[in-house]
């Protein structure tokens, strides 16, 4: 089991070392969309909607990383106050009962939109450019993908956490 959790663990801190690229990437597009458009007044037709799929694919193909960082914005009113197996029951139980059906929903429909994407040859209407939307579409569902495995990950330890008294790694 240690090693399935060190797979995903390791699996989502690649892809999150991977997704700086991206952010270079975006800062680049519009760097150039930005220059061309106020420098030389001829902007591009591709910039203002490839900023957007390569923004769109960093996110989601990060919420694996951020999950396993512990890195996602809660309030901590409560929770911060609660003890280690406090927290690991809060985080069960909300694993369980919101996390898993909410994340495995989101995936369902994320593969049936990437899916018919890939089959159509879905193109996006948002810029007289058209580019294909089907890859976004498949960085989505990765992106859910890892994101849940991650959160199968942390229930998996917190669920040990509450049975043995003693961190699971």
């Amino acid at each position: 089991m240690k090693n399935f959790l060190n797979f995903i663990d390791s699996l989502n801190a690649w892809t999150g070392k991977i997704i700086r690229l991206l952010a270079v990437a975006l800062v680049l597009v519009m760097t150039l969309e930005v220059t061309m458009r106020y420098v030389f007044n001829h902007p591009t037709m591709w910039g203002y909607e490839t900023s957007i799929m390569v923004g769109a694919a960093m996110y989601a193909l990060a919420w694996g990383n951020v999950h396993r960082e512990n890195a996602h914005v809660r309030v901590d009113l409560i929770y911060s106050r609660l003890s280690a197996r406090g927290k690991a029951l809060i985080d069960a139980l909300c694993t369980f009962f919101l996390f898993v059906p909410l994340v495995g929903l989101l995936s369902w429909m994320a593969f049936s939109w990437m899916a018919r994407a890939w089959k159509i040859g879905e193109k996006s209407v948002e810029t007289y450019w058209y580019p294909p939307i089907a890859p976004l579409r498949t960085a989505v569902f990765i992106g859910l993908v890892l994101f849940g495995l991650q959160g199968l990950a942390q229930f998996i330890r917190d669920v040990y956490l509450l049975a043995r008294n003693k961190k699971y790694d």
